[in-house]
């Protein structure tokens, strides 16, 4: 029997799908790229035999695992140490710990995600922009939106376009910027160059935001940025965010889209959406696009992505105009 040891990650995470059983597996699929679907599928074809105890020595591995991620996010490195020790002993805390140095990936600024927004916008407010988009980048979209809705005005925009523009950063960077507030807080663990940032990290943070910022910022990225702005405009509202529609609006966005083009979008879309869309149209015409769908056959998925785009233009320029309002976690004003 090939003990744990002699594993690599690949036949430990294929030996615990197969143990979790199909169900538990395709819900961990879905989280996956598509590289790393492949390789566990093809190890979890060659895999035979497996023994009960290499199940139970994988199983208790992958709860050390979790364990120590869990203390981490609690308190750091130390912390985890602390109480692995207490529930595993020493040696085997250190041994949990060493393995996993690699594959733990500790966030910088992880001091300060516990803190409030009000507190760290009285650290970096002052900070450049640069520093700012920085330390952004690693905390939540929430954290992130309420501070960069705090910002003036004429900051706002320009660290929004750091964040959007930034991609690697350096270490020795990060450990700079966090000398400056672990003076203040706290300390923080080194990484290895890190990927923050980026259009989808700039495009969760505004649909996080109030719309007026929102506006402000995608206003001033169109002048100075106008490729940038309409690649993070593409992205701030996708075909499947239409759930965020109350009955009313979805029916406004329906009389502005032509039958044929929806059909094509509804191919590519979930049961979810495609119900909201049934139910606020009369059966007749529900009836009629379905059959449409049916016997259109295959469709190329850019089509698909194109009439779904289409619609969500209708969308947007429906809310700028106020005929609409778009559900955000980061709260809309209503002016009666």
């Amino acid at each position: 029997m090939v003990s744990i040891d002699e594993m690599d990650g690949i036949q430990k995470a294929a030996i615990l799908l197969i143990t979790l059983g199909p169900e538990k597996a395709s819900s961990i699929f879905k989280h996956l790229k598509d590289e790393e679907i492949e390789q566990l599928t093809l190890e979890i074809a060659n895999t035979r035999n497996v023994s009960p105890a290499q199940k139970e020595m994988v199983l208790n591995e992958f709860y050390e695992v979790c364990l120590a991620q869990q203390y981490i996010a609690e308190g750091g490195i130390g912390y985890a140490k602390d109480l692995l020790q207490k529930a595993l002993g020493e040696d085997k805390a250190s041994a949990v710990l060493g393995k996993l140095t690699a594959s733990l990936q500790v966030r910088p600024f992880e001091f300060i995600r516990k803190t409030e927004a009000s507190q760290i916008l009285n650290f970096i407010q002052d900070e450049h922009p640069q520093t700012i988009a920085l330390i952004l980048s690693y905390l939540s979209a929430g954290q992130a939106a309420a501070i960069i809705s705090t910002l003036p005005p004429e900051k706002q925009t320009d660290v929004a376009k750091r964040i959007a523009l930034m991609d690697r950063t350096s270490p020795d960077v990060i450990k700079e910027v966090e000398g400056i507030l672990e003076q203040k807080l706290a300390s923080l663990v080194n990484q290895d160059y890190t990927i923050v940032g980026g259009i989808d990290s700039i495009v969760e943070v505004l649909n996080t935001v109030d719309r007026g910022t929102e506006k402000h910022i995608m206003e001033n990225l169109e002048i100075e940025e106008p490729e940038l702005a309409d690649e993070i405009r593409k992205k701030m509202f996708v075909f499947e965010d239409i759930l965020m529609l109350d009955d009313r609006s979805v029916q406004r966005v329906l009389r502005e889209v032509e039958n044929g083009e929806l059909a094509i979008a509804l191919k590519g879309s979930n049961e979810e959406v495609q119900s909201l869309i049934f139910n606020n149209m009369s059966t007749r015409l529900a009836a009629m696009i379905k059959e449409d769908m049916e016997y259109m056959g295959p469709v190329r998925l850019k089509d698909v992505e194109e009439a779904q785009q289409k619609i969500v233009n209708v969308i947007r320029r429906l809310e700028d105009s106020a005929e609409i309002v778009i559900s955000r976690s980061g709260g809309d004003e209503i002016v009666v």
